[in-house]
């Protein structure tokens, strides 16, 4: 068999893929590649997911078909290994009170009768971090997997590596501000920390250079002369119609970090890819596939204009789109002919230990503590790196604002809406309820129960302001239930199916004519049912009397069978806990 090494990788691609995929099928998970995509000569992404369940699922690219598939494969392992493929639900009473939740190496730390922080959570420097003012308090921290009160904070040993001691994380902060963002798995310990601390450098100075509206110097035409095959994926592009821009983005060689940025002149928009890695030509053709990942010459229509409006630019907002699609604003000032910086041609690479240390001697530099969790219970080396300061994705101020556990303590209560039958004041009181606890009307109901719905139910597309509309029926005041009706048909109708959409247009002339004391609803029946069909008039007419108010709200029982999506997650995580009880009982 061929035996393909590329630069930065400590095994053969064809080994990487033949032992990931074999490893995969050990564990019991069946991965198909649902999409490939070859926009321009030398940059190739595939999509990959588990058959049997479509919430597990990774992205891959590379210079070519192999290297796509071998990177999708990794990044598979990475979200397997780190739990992320789990990160955003709640996994039920089973697992909540099992033996572990995450791993078996664990720690539980009981909430105190005055709510603090736990002690032994976290080291001194963290606190200080996280909570500078001493306000965070223990019910915080629960995590949003488990949301056991009963068992209190879930902390996550990680390596400290100035002095190698154990630290324990919550994995509430985990999950709430760092995302995947640091995320690794590889042939070797070293070639993954590489690439999870290149990744770390890659958005940290992707945010510094948007933020403040740097301008980067281009690589000269003599050192982009060296890596032909993306010269030639550039010129494809530009001969598309695509001009093309790529920078020196390591901020005076600080930095392994790479720009390249394509125009579209046919809307006046652009979009800013960043890659890195010690490695000069492996981090520009990393910049260069990440620029087409997923997306075909056609789908290089959706982002933003560059703007003259730095403070727009800099807002924390913005940030968070570029971190999820990159579809954020970009400064005029990054295409300044004069760069405040001069060009570096920088080289950090030698071998991937080599490499690991030299990075790890930049955190040190900037007084950056580094923390890792290393993970091997799935026979594939994967490690999380977090590095606060630098790889956050979410400032610490979310853990009070926008905390993913928010809503845990309403699961039960909005699961049991359908079909239930309170007093009327109680439906209303809930409306109160969700004011006072300050959760955003756009919300959607699912994410902040951590709930895997299925796209195919009413729940999918509720939203917290939707919800206001149904339990204002259900509560029998129908000006707060208009108000919010049409809120929904303004806001969230773009997402509903054309019944649904229907079913409101429907309510809310039903809702108008309610407040029209002078007119007789029976005389206008035969035209609506004309114009929406009986069955909307009929759910619609259910809703305004309080007898059914949550349309399309299936009930949901204490174990979510009512959600097959769910299930399958929960089917997908099982799979997992064996895997790692059997490797930490060893």
């Amino acid at each position: 068999m061929t035996q393909t090494f590329i630069p930065g990788k400590d095994a053969a691609l064809e080994d990487s893929i033949a032992r990931f995929q074999q490893k995969l099928l050990d564990l019991g998970f069946h991965i198909e590649e649902a999409s490939w995509l070859n926009p321009v000569p030398n940059v190739w992404s595939v999509h990959i997911r588990d058959k049997e369940c479509a919430l597990c699922f990774t992205n891959g690219k590379g210079a070519t078909k192999k290297a796509a598939l071998a990177s999708a494969l990794g990044e598979y392992f990475e979200r397997l290994s780190t739990n992320y493929f789990f990160a955003d639900f709640w996994l039920g009473e089973t697992v909540a009170n099992g033996p572990f939740v995450h791993y078996p190496n664990e720690k539980w730390f009981p909430l105190t009768e005055n709510d603090d922080v736990p002690e032994g959570l976290l080291d001194a420097r963290l606190r200080a971090f996280y909570d500078p003012e001493n306000e965070l308090t223990g019910s915080q921290l629960i995590d949003l997997q488990s949301g056991n009160e009963a068992r209190g904070v879930c902390g996550l040993p990680f390596t400290r590596q100035s002095d190698n001691q154990t630290v324990y994380i919550p994995m509430n902060i985990i999950g709430n501000l760092y995302v995947s963002n640091g995320m690794s798995a590889g042939n070797t310990r070293n070639e993954a920390r590489v690439q999870g601390l290149s990744e770390v450098f890659e958005r940290y100075v992707k945010n510094r250079i948007i933020a403040e509206s740097i301008s980067l110097p281009e690589i000269p035409a003599e050192v982009m002369a060296r890596y032909p095959a993306v010269m030639e994926s550039i010129a494809t592009l530009e001969a598309e119609g695509f001009p093309i821009f790529a920078y020196d983005g390591s901020l005076g060689g600080k930095y392994p970090v790479i720009c390249v940025v394509l125009f579209n002149p046919a809307n006046g928009t652009c979009f800013a890819s960043f890659g890195a890695h010690p490695d000069f030509g492996v981090a520009l053709e990393r910049t260069v596939t990440e620029l087409l990942q997923g997306r075909g010459l056609k789908d290089l229509d959706v982002f933003t204009p560059p703007t003259f409006d730095d403070e727009e630019v800099a807002e924390h907002t913005n940030l968070e789109t570029h971190f999820i699609d990159s579809s954020g604003l970009i400064s005029w000032d990054l295409f300044k002919q004069d760069a405040d910086y001069p060009f570096t041609d920088w080289s950090f690479s030698g071998t991937t230990e080599e490499e690991f240390a030299t990075l790890m001697a930049i955190f040190a530099a900037e007084d950056k503590e580094v923390y890792i969790a290393d993970y091997e219970h799935l026979g594939v080396y994967a490690c999380r790196i977090i590095v606060p300061g630098m790889s956050d994705i979410y400032p610490a101020e979310d853990l009070w604002l926008a905390n993913n556990n928010m809503g845990s303590h309403l699961r039960e209560t909005l699961l049991s809406l359908p079909g239930s039958a309170w007093n009327k004041e109680d439906y209303l009181n809930l409306i109160e309820q969700l004011d006072e606890e300050g959760f955003d009307d756009f919300t959607r109901v699912r994410e902040l129960l951590g709930l895997a719905t299925g796209a195919d139910n009413g729940w999918y597309t509720l939203r917290v302001g939707e919800l206001k509309a149904m339990l204002a029926l259900a509560g029998g005041d129908l000006e707060q239930a208009l108000i919010w009706t049409e809120w929904t048909m303004e806001f969230n109708s773009s997402v509903f199916s054309p019944t649904r959409a229907n079913y409101y247009r429907c309510l809310q002339t039903l809702l108008l004519l309610s407040q029209e004391d002078a007119r007789q609803p029976l005389q206008y029946l035969n035209a609506f049912i004309k114009m929406y069909g009986a069955e909307a008039v009929e759910a619609a007419s259910a809703a305004l009397s309080g007898e059914a108010a949550f349309y399309g709200l299936p009930a949901v029982d204490h174990d979510l069978q009512a959600f097959p999506a769910h299930q399958s997650l929960l089917k997908a995580y099982d799979k997992l806990q064996r895997s790692k009880a059997a490797y930490w009982s060893k």
